[in-house]
């Protein structure tokens, strides 16, 4: 879970995993990051000096000895601000080299459990609006459920709402019964006229669609694809009882 969190403010797994083993064992060597993050030395020589820099290690020498000490936590909240900072500083410069005149959707594409993570974290982009969903069961086998309850939980927090059209299957109609705590509106049908292989979600300017039995997911980002998705749910919304 920590792991998972620290990916999401930007540090790469083995990042992630070796700053929790140096918090944990404290002033520590090489050897021990290793054993306890369960990551070969070699990679961790690799990486080091890179969370030197950004501020996630910091060494000390204990007689000839080099030792590394994982930051403190609130340090962290530093560490990211310093980069927003830096993100507001080159906003004007991105601003005039980006190609806004283009008509061309933006496409990205992902495979594995990780990658359907990445699709569904995405759609965690846009706080405080709605979101509109066709939901299939196959990814109650895709991913595990643990991940996707926090998924909603994260979602509740941003207040995400999502407006869901679900086959009528025993796991959706368990979600359904959570609608209200959970930031959502279900509308369930039948499962024999309308049998959803792929889950579709319009955010934003952006549309994802996922594909729990083959693992793979696009995003694809455009104004007018996603608007007009966004009639043809409300259109499909207006006619589910």
């Amino acid at each position: 879970m920590l792991v998972s969190t620290l990916k999401q403010i930007g540090l790469e797994e083995k990042h992630a995993k070796i700053y929790l083993a140096c918090l944990e064992l404290g002033e520590t060597s090489i050897k021990e990051i290793a054993k306890k993050a369960g990551i070969k030395r070699t990679t961790i020589y690799d990486v080091i000096d890179e969370m030197i820099d950004a501020g996630f290690i910091k060494t000390t020498t204990k007689g000839k000895k080099k030792k590394f000490i994982a930051a403190e936590p609130n340090e962290l909240k530093v560490i990211i601000k310093k980069r927003e900072n830096l993100l507001e500083q080159i906003m004007p410069e991105l601003g005039n080299i980006n190609n806004s005149g283009s008509v061309k959707p933006k496409l990205w594409f992902y495979e594995g459990v990780e990658g359907l993570k990445k699709v569904y974290n995405d759609t965690l982009s846009y706080n405080n609006s709605v979101m509109y969903q066709w939901a299939s069961n196959d990814m109650f086998d895709a991913i595990e459920a643990d991940w996707l309850f926090d998924y909603v939980k994260r979602r509740v927090k941003n207040k995400i709402k999502a407006l869901c059209i679900a086959t009528d299957v025993p796991e959706m109609e368990d979600f359904k019964k959570h609608d209200k705590e959970q930031l959502r509106e279900m509308r369930l049908i039948s499962k024999e006229s309308y049998p959803f292989k792929i889950e579709m979600n319009i955010y934003g300017n952006r549309v994802a669609m996922i594909s729990g039995r083959d693992k793979i997911g696009v995003i694809i980002e455009s104004k007018p694809i996603a608007s007009t998705l966004k009639l043809i749910f409300k259109l499909c919304w207006a006619n589910v009882k």
